[in-house]
């Protein structure tokens, strides 16, 4: 991926997070997931106050492809922070690294970014490198 595709992921992964719902935690997260098609799905973090229901952005994007019929994915840009103010990376949780790990491949990109659109990027072996 170029900088510039790079960095306009980001930027939809910030408006994402606009829809976060996370009154417990107060850490808001938003994703946005690049099929192989060239398809972006956002995703916001969503909390309840039952915990166990409560998902994560990376995982709402994937299962929202996967539920628009694509299941072949490139990348997944990540943003988060406490109320919303996105100043460092924030990776993903092992649950969703899992995820990741079951629906995209050993090239499948992950990027964490900030509000300045600043970025490191990291194969998702790297990442979960002995993954279940």
């Amino acid at each position: 991926m170029t900088e510039k595709e790079i960095r306009q992921l980001i930027s939809i992964a910030l408006d994402a997070l606009k829809n976060s719902y996370a009154p417990y935690s107060n850490f808001n997260v938003g994703a946005a997931l690049l099929t192989t098609k060239g398809n972006v799905y956002r995703g916001c973090n969503i909390e309840n106050a039952a915990a166990s229901p409560t998902i994560c952005a990376e995982r709402t994007a994937i299962y929202c492809a996967m539920n628009n019929g694509e299941n072949k994915f490139k990348a997944i840009a990540i943003v988060g922070g406490k109320n919303g103010n996105c100043n460092e990376f924030c990776p993903p949780c092992g649950v969703c690294r899992q995820v990741m790990k079951e629906f995209c491949g050993k090239d499948f990109l992950v990027i964490f970014g900030d509000k300045n659109l600043n970025y490191k990027t990291y194969l998702l072996d790297q990442l979960l490198p002995h993954a279940f």
